[in-house]
């Protein structure tokens, strides 16, 4: 994450302790961005240590290209991907792997990207604009109920209906394309305002996570990176809102707890098939420093876990 033009990670010294970065390991970064956290892993790693970085954004790969570090490999592709791109690469495990979630600060900042409505630019919001469909292309087609369902499930907005159906009178009127006339649009149908919140932002939020497929992204990358991971490897996830936090961490508990034993079939429960993860970390907020320093990260939730070993039991971190 950046503020303005500076680059600023999140949670940097939090991710690199939850980590626990060894100087030949290999480590994985499914989200890029423009590589805070991956050149601080970087410099903890010895000439024998790999890192491999994932992202969707053509931009975020060609400032990972530009990085000219022999021990990093860098993928243009999700963090969903992850398992199958490193079995590609004859990876068996890796030792920690990173996921920060969410729109990186120079796609929020970059007008042309469409992702804001601070700027009028584009209705894009495609994590990688080359594929796929953009958030104007998506609300030209998509039904009021469709609209009214995205906003309110992945945006939590209570003012929904009100917003899908001004958005469907509008566009019959002319199509929707700019960011600031999706904003103006939502701001005419919120009757009443949250302090400190443009009436667009869950919305846009709403949109952007469709558009992209985060949630669903996310649901499946967890369990595949989970299995990627070396006995004793972290899994460290930086998330920035409710969905996606509730997401991580189920998955995160899911992943601590046994196996359920099979139906009628009674066993001990030194029997029962041993959870992947140990019991995870309690979750980790930003400081008053860093949030004064980096607004943007004063949402963020950052939650880790380590892979246990074969026969080590699930208890502590």
């Amino acid at each position: 994450m950046s503020a303005g033009s500076r680059h600023i990670p999140v949670l940097l010294e939090e991710v690199i302790e939850a980590l626990a970065i060894r100087r030949d390991g290999i480590y994985v970064d499914g989200t890029f961005g423009r590589g805070g956290h991956a050149r601080a892993v970087l410099e903890r790693l010895g000439p024998e240590g790999r890192l491999v970085v994932f992202d969707r954004d053509p931009e975020a790969v060609a400032a990972a290209r530009g990085i000219g570090d022999s021990r990093i490999r860098v993928e243009h592709g999700s963090y969903d991907e992850i398992g199958e791109r490193l079995r590609a690469h004859g990876m068996a495990g890796v030792d920690g792997i990173l996921l920060d979630l969410g729109v990186s600060s120079p796609q929020l900042d970059t007008p042309e990207r469409g992702f804001s409505f601070r700027h009028d630019g584009p209705l894009d919001m495609r994590m990688d604009p080359t594929r796929g469909e953009s958030a104007a292309q998506w609300i030209a087609r998509a039904d009021e109920r469709e609209l009214r369902e995205v906003i309110r499930d992945y945006g939590e907005e209570r003012h929904a209906s009100s917003i899908a159906r001004a958005i469907a009178a509008a566009r019959a009127q002319q199509p929707i394309l700019r960011t600031r006339q999706l904003a103006a649009i939502v701001a005419s149908a919120v009757r009443t305002r949250e302090p400190h919140q443009d009436p667009a932002t869950r919305t846009f939020q709403a949109v952007r996570l469709h558009v992209n497929q985060e949630l669903a992204r996310l649901e499946v990358a967890l369990p595949r990176c989970i299995a990627s991971l070396n006995p004793d490897g972290r899994l460290v996830v930086i998330s920035f809102h409710s969905l996606e936090d509730r997401i991580v961490k189920q998955a995160l508990r899911k992943a601590a707890q046994p196996d359920a034993p099979p139906a009628r079939v009674p066993l001990r429960a030194s029997e029962l098939p041993a959870p992947l993860l140990a019991r995870p970390a309690r979750p980790i907020r930003p400081g008053a420093a860093e949030v004064a320093a980096n607004p943007r990260s004063r949402s963020a939730v950052l939650r880790w876990a380590r892979r246990l070993a074969p026969g080590e039991s699930g208890r502590g971190s």
